[in-house]
């Protein structure tokens, strides 16, 4: 018998293969060239051999498995730039070659002429679940892990395996493209509705009911493979898809606005796929996949949002050198909304959290922020009333500092002001034990300035999150001057404890994420001066492919926050710093209108009572001559924005703010939803190239104002035709030290 590195094969009684699937040194399987290789060698072995009659197929992890592997997507994207280069004519020809590969290889699954069944326990998505829809049956467990998806859209590529034709043959045709377009994930029993999946069994039937299915006779014929096949509702000639198609790509155009080549893709690959024999429709996808391949949206989407944001989870930042942290006990001080959802985040990763406050009421109203998000996750089915109440017993509010002498890591979260946080700091470092680490959650207040209160302000470090805690998966961790590589170290073990994504940046006013976001919302201050109605001003930035518009997230933050943050910079910086027509904007709002955003009820957006759905105040065009629509560039809106957020991420490179292009990339996408079709902020230059940027930056200065200027760094680097990623290359220690 053959042995595998990958795969254990083991026939029994009955003649049925039970290929386990378990990579060595991996936490989740995941396609690699050599398991690919294995698979097709398994095939060809349960084929020759006679006494095999099928095979089921499943996972010896936790979970099935999570599709490709970084190394086989990166190698993708080496292989055409190099032949691009050795022959650009034949570069596209070789890539769909090596495109079709996957394709290939679950088609030989499913034309074996023995039945394969996939039994599914825990995540199968993306090719993982290719494969699975190219075996004759499809068993998952019923277990809460258990998460089925085609998420390649949310990296700009789309399902290129067979994923869009077998998905549009199983399900109806909305239901497909509603999947894939989205990327959603899907419950066993969801999956089972759509006709994905035949069974869904207890975890410990699983094996059992997929051998079940061979033994039952299971049919090694896929159903678009017999005679008189027909697409569920018929197809694309009928009354209903003349419904549905006229309808898709303007449903698929407002939610995208068009930026998302790969979604495009998906629809164009169902439409006409559906239309031809399948192995014609294979063919049809295949040539999409290669095509988007070539985009620069999915180049810097895969980089950015699959890649780097791997890297930068698994600790790419980390210091060498220094143990892991095993946290077994965090304190968070100010019981506040920020800090509450800190400790629920905490106990929710399984670390006991102590939750300060001024007294016990507070800190005990504080605890009520996570007793009501538990309620929320168990009425949803997320947690198990014993979880949700095993989460609660690990937050234990408290009054009293000396609760935080067994504590690794205290994280402050109490009010934006200085004096409060260094009575706090003072407070916890009179308690703290040696070697703990006391970290500021601050949005706007450099950590340097806060270290000059620690008496070890080498064990002192920013770590600021994003609200809601629970659902942003960004965490700033910020470098004072004198933070030690402990700190930092601590630091990001506790960020991937939580399961977030972490950049580190170094100290500045706003850190990297606020410089960004504000530079967003003060070019909508400009549009608002100019005359632009709101109505555009909010468009225009959702069509660049901003998740929400400046002035309703002027609204989220607060409008008085605003209001705090120029006068603070008039205060440190001078007059000069702040355009006086904003804080003008911002005085009338807050001083004469009492407008301070949702939080109270009235922003540049009023807020009815539900089930009314908030409108932009209609006095808001009053305060400015308004211009006519037709006489404004949506265009030049939209690049406004994009370009604004994009040189204020150059200058804190150029300033050493942020030292790796990854972490702003990643940073502007998770923090404030910067265009994900870009790959982030750097990605959009370099996508387009310093030089066009350069000439952009210069064009719209000329027009729009100073702020517009590109900066020294990047007028050097267009002479030279670098690239951030080429210039800051995050890689190249590690190349130096191969």
């Amino acid at each position: 018998m053959t042995t595998y590195t990958n795969f254990t094969v083991e026939t029994d009684a009955d003649g049925i293969a039970l290929v386990t699937w378990d990579m060595p040194g991996k936490s989740m399987n995941v396609f690699t060239s050599e398991v690919m290789d294995e698979l097709n060698a398994i095939i060809d072995q349960t084929v020759a051999d006679s006494a095999v009659k099928g095979v089921v197929i499943t996972s010896g992890k936790s979970s099935f498995s999570g599709g490709a592997d970084l190394s086989m997507i990166k190698a993708m994207f080496t292989f055409y730039n190099e032949e691009k280069v050795k022959d650009p004519s034949t570069a596209s020809q070789k890539l769909f070659d090596l495109v079709g590969r996957m394709t290939g290889l679950f088609r030989k699954v499913e034309t074996s002429g023995k039945p394969w069944v996939s039994a599914i326990n825990g995540t199968c998505m993306g090719g993982a679940l290719e494969m699975s829809l190219a075996c004759h049956g499809r068993v998952a467990s019923n277990a809460k892990s258990v998460k089925i998806a085609l998420p390649e859209v949310k990296v700009g590529i789309f399902p290129g395996a067979g994923g869009t034709q077998r998905v549009a043959r199983l399900a109806d045709a909305q239901s497909a493209l509603q999947m894939m377009t989205t990327g959603q994930s899907l419950t066993a029993s969801r999956a089972k509705a759509m006709n994905l999946i035949h069974q869904v069994v207890e975890p410990d039937q699983l094996i059992s009911a997929a051998k079940q299915m061979i033994k039952d006779g299971l049919k090694p014929v896929a159903p678009w493979d017999e005679k008189g096949f027909k697409a569920p509702g018929g197809g694309i000639w009928t009354p209903a898809a003349a419904q549905l198609w006229p309808a898709a790509p303007a449903i698929l155009r407002r939610e995208t606005a068009g930026n998302y080549p790969g979604a495009l893709a998906i629809l164009k690959c169902v439409y006409e796929g559906l239309q031809v024999p399948f192995d014609m429709a294979l063919k049809i996808e295949q040539r999409y996949f290669t095509q988007v391949l070539q985009t620069t949206e999915a180049f810097s989407m895969i980089r950015s949002l699959f890649i780097s944001m791997q890297e930068l989870g698994k600790g790419a930042r980390r210091p060498a050198g220094i143990a892991k942290t095993e946290l077994k006990k965090v304190g968070v001080v100010g019981a506040g909304f920020m800090g509450a959802s800190i400790a629920y985040v905490t106990a929710a990763a399984g670390i006991p959290v102590t939750l300060i406050d001024r007294d016990m009421e507070a800190a005990t109203k504080g605890k009520s922020v996570s007793e009501g998000l538990v309620k929320d996750s168990v009425g949803k089915g997320r947690l198990t009333q014993d979880e949700g109440a095993a989460l609660l017993s690990r937050i234990t509010p408290s009054a009293d500092y000396t609760d935080l002498t067994d504590v690794n890591l205290v994280i402050e979260a109490v009010f934006e002001d200085r004096d409060v946080k260094k009575a706090v700091i003072e407070a916890v470092e009179a308690v703290l034990p040696q070697g703990a680490i006391f970290a500021s959650n601050t949005s706007t207040l450099p950590i340097s300035g806060l270290a000059k209160n620690s008496k070890r302000p080498a064990d002192f470090i920013g770590v600021h999150f994003f609200s809601p805690v629970e659902k942003m998966m960004l965490t700033e961790v910020i470098l004072g001057k004198e933070t030690g590589d402990k700190a930092l170290a601590v630091a990001l073990d506790y960020v991937a404890a939580i399961r977030k994504t972490p950049i580190v940046v170094n100290d500045t006013r706003g850190f990297f994420v606020n410089r960004c976001v504000f530079r967003y919302i003060h070019e909508a201050y400009d549009m608002l001066i100019e005359g632009v109605p709101p109505a555009m001003i909010e468009n225009a930035a959702k069509m660049a492919g901003m998740p929400v518009g400046p002035l309703s997230l002027n609204d989220e933050v607060a409008i008085d926050l605003s209001q705090k943050i120029l006068k603070g910079t008039v205060a440190d910086l001078g007059e000069a710093a702040v355009d006086p027509r904003h804080l003008a904007l911002i005085n009338r709002m807050v001083d004469e209108l009492d407008r301070r955003g949702r939080k109270n009820g009235k922003g540049f957006y009023d807020y009815p009572a539900k089930p009314a759905k908030k409108s932009l105040w209609p006095e808001l065009k009053t305060f400015y001559p308004q211009k006519k629509a037709d006489e404004i560039d949506v265009e030049v809106l939209k690049q406004r924005f994009l370009v604004t957020i994009a040189l204020e991420a150059a200058r804190t490179i150029e300033e050493g703010i942020v030292t790796d292009p990854r972490e702003a990339d990643v940073g502007s996408i998770l923090g404030f939803g910067f265009a994900p079709y870009t790959g982030g902020v750097l990605s959009y230059i370099d996508g387009m190239g310093v030089q066009n940027f350069v000439a952009l930056c210069e064009k719209l200065a000329s027009l729009y104002g100073p702020h517009f200027k590109p900066t020294a760094l990047l007028k050097e680097m267009a002479a030279n035709g670098e690239t951030f990623y080429g210039r800051f290359d995050p890689y190249a220690d590690a190349r130096a030290a191969a």
